[in-house]
């Protein structure tokens, strides 16, 4: 470093050797004052000289303060590069390809893109140890191999770490005893003594057995299984479940090959979460499963439009009648061999013990995501069946969906990108658009309001109204979905555009109606409410455009792209985000885990 008037004068060279010695590829201020042992204040006064000299960009991370790169990587970036860094787990793809998000998915998680200029950002990724335990793979050595199609070296260091991990995931196993009771059993002495009795109250074991072996109490299954994973160990169940009493079922669908390998799978870990894109038939999958178990079965819904749309699939893909198929919710409440409830319903006190008399053969809890959620939580309590999720995005936003694995089983699913290049899911083309503030008035509201309101304000920025028209007019035939996350917005475009608006407000027989007359073609355009985004079979949409999102909601955003995932034909996703407010990076963030998947996303900044 050279000094001019004992003042320090950085170049990009000692930027350069801070990002060796730091081993990320972006800096802080404070992480470069600190690795080149000056204070934070010059630090940040050399950055920005930098950067305003066009060798540094800057760009901010989710969670975390102003970050800088060099120049040299956005411009060297022309083709794709994987930059892994292994003594922090992170990985920094460039123009990455399909193929490359699509593996990375399995085993690392999508942190945040990088880069400053639309449609050449790359991705940070990170392996987390609940990355690993969750990765699908039957062996270590699949994993490793997937590791190491991706990266452009080995790395020793990280794949000692992943097989750590991958061990430890395998450390306990929960099993039934011959006489029929529920046993723990440890991988060591050490790790039965020193983990599990320390951490289990004696409500969760009953006793101890040997030196690797305890009773455990089966109604503390889940709270056993949760206490191990925060402890860092998850539990391997194999545990001999109920069937229930049989029903006679047969699938009369016929399953493509990665459905049968989903159900084969579930079949041999008894527990699982199919996870795919919409369109990939996860419901159909479900009713083989519900077939293979051959066992009185409750399925779990997060609404009655979704339990409405379960009874009618039973009856045109089995050989189930109506007399079989119970529903119990607010609508009505009948048990039967095949019972769809609400998840609210079946987890409150009153309900309750109806639910538990009936010896379950196979829980099936669609839209899994809920699960962890205070309310719908009690009704993972039915670990003595067979349990399966079904979920696109068992995502959540307080980063719980640990939890679904935990509770239901683990992930089964087909690499997205697979699914595409067969032809069995259309990849959708999806498109952030920057719109500007076209309304002065409106601007300088939003100028002056702050917090939720300055958002709520961007979001339903009148010239989104505008840009609705014209993606609408440029696919004049397309059958289109208009999402809205405010009422007032929703109302504003329908009549605009003169079109029904449904949202949690409509009546219930409304709803149906005009849901159904979009499905028959009988209406080319909807605009909806957040009350679409799950639970409601609209399959036939050609084009969405979301005017306004729930924040920076990953799920919800892979949701709304759902709704164009067909298995055949061309459908268009249009994120609409307000230039220059954070609804920039909130439609970023929507399309994350999207990216993640392998899909590309193109964005584009509308002209003034």
């Amino acid at each position: 470093m050279t000094e001019e008037r004992d003042e320090p004068v950085l170049s990009i060279d000692d930027f350069y050797t801070a990002v060796d010695a730091a081993e990320r590829p972006v800096l802080s201020a404070a992480q470069l004052s600190r690795h080149l042992e000056i204070d934070e204040a010059t630090a940040r006064q050399q950055l920005d000289r930098l950067a305003a000299a066009g060798e540094l960009e800057t760009v901010r991370l989710e969670g975390t303060p102003v970050v800088w790169y060099p120049t040299d990587i956005r411009d060297l970036a022309a083709r794709e590069r994987v930059i892994p860094f292994p003594t922090r787990r992170e990985i920094v793809v460039d123009q990455p390809t399909q193929y490359i998000r699509a593996q990375l998915s399995q085993f690392a998680h999508l942190v945040d893109s990088t880069g400053s200029e639309p449609g050449t950002r790359g991705y940070l990724y990170r392996i987390r140890q609940e990355d690993i335990w969750a990765a699908p793979f039957d062996e270590l050595a699949g994993l490793l191999a997937s590791i190491r199609s991706v990266l452009p070296r080995r790395s020793e260091h990280l794949e000692q770490w992943v097989e750590s991990q991958w061990n430890r995931a395998h450390q306990f196993r929960l099993q039934t005893h011959e006489d029929g009771y529920v046993v723990l059993e440890a991988a060591t002495e050490e790790l039965m003594g020193n983990v599990a009795r320390q951490k289990l109250t004696d409500d969760q074991l009953r006793a101890p057995m040997s030196d690797t072996e305890s009773w455990v109490n089966s109604d503390e299954v889940a709270s056993v299984k949760r206490t191990l994973y925060a402890a860092g160990y998850p539990v391997v169940d194999e545990r001999d479940l109920k069937t229930g009493e049989p029903i006679d079922l047969d699938l009369t669908a016929r399953l493509r090959e990665y459905q049968q390998s989903w159900v084969d799978t579930f079949l041999d870990q008894q527990a699982g979460v199919y996870v795919g894109p919409p369109g990939s038939g996860k419901t159909i999958a479900a009713i083989a499963t519900i077939a293979a178990v051959g066992g009185e079965t409750l399925i779990l819904v997060p609404s009655r439009e979704l339990a409405a749309q379960w009874r009618e699939a039973l009856t045109s893909e089995s050989t189930l009648t109506d007399e079989q198929i119970g529903e119990y919710h607010g609508g009505q409440k009948v048990i039967r061999p095949v019972t769809i409830a609400t998840y609210q319903t079946a987890g409150m006190d009153r309900h309750r013990q109806l639910f538990d008399s009936r010896k379950w053969g196979l829980i099936v809890y669609d839209e899994v995501q809920h699960i962890p959620s205070k309310v719908f939580r009690r009704s993972a309590d039915l670990q003595t069946s067979h349990r399966l999720g079904l979920s696109a995005t068992p995502l959540r936003e307080d980063d719980k969906e640990s939890e679904i694995f935990t509770l239901i089983g683990p992930p089964i699913g087909t690499d997205w990108a697979a699914l595409f290049d067969a032809g069995f899911v259309a990849e959708p083309e999806v498109e952030i658009r920057y719109v500007p503030w076209r309304d002065e008035l409106a601007r300088n509201e939003y100028v002056s309001a702050d917090g939720h309101e300055r958002y709520q304000l961007a979001a339903m920025n009148p010239a989104k109204i505008a840009e609705i028209r014209y993606l609408s007019a440029t696919h004049p035939d397309a059958k289109t979905l208009i999402f809205v996350d405010y009422l007032e917005q929703g109302t504003d475009i329908a009549e605009a555009l003169e079109v029904p608006f449904v949202s949690g407000e409509t009546r219930h027989y409304e709803r149906q109606r005009q849901f159904e007359a979009f499905r028959n073609d009988e209406l080319q355009t909807l605009v909806v409410s957040r009350i679409a985004d799950e639970g409601i079979d609209l399959p036939n949409a050609e084009l969405a455009i979301v005017a306004s999102g729930l924040g920076g909601s990953r799920r919800q955003g892979t949701q709304r792209a759902g709704r164009t995932m067909r298995p055949v034909g061309s459908a268009v996703l249009y994120v609409l985000a307000t230039r220059g407010t954070r609804e920039e990076d909130f439609a970023q963030q929507q399309m994350r885990h999207l990216a993640g998947k392998g899909v590309r996303i193109r964005e584009t900044t509308v002209s003034d």
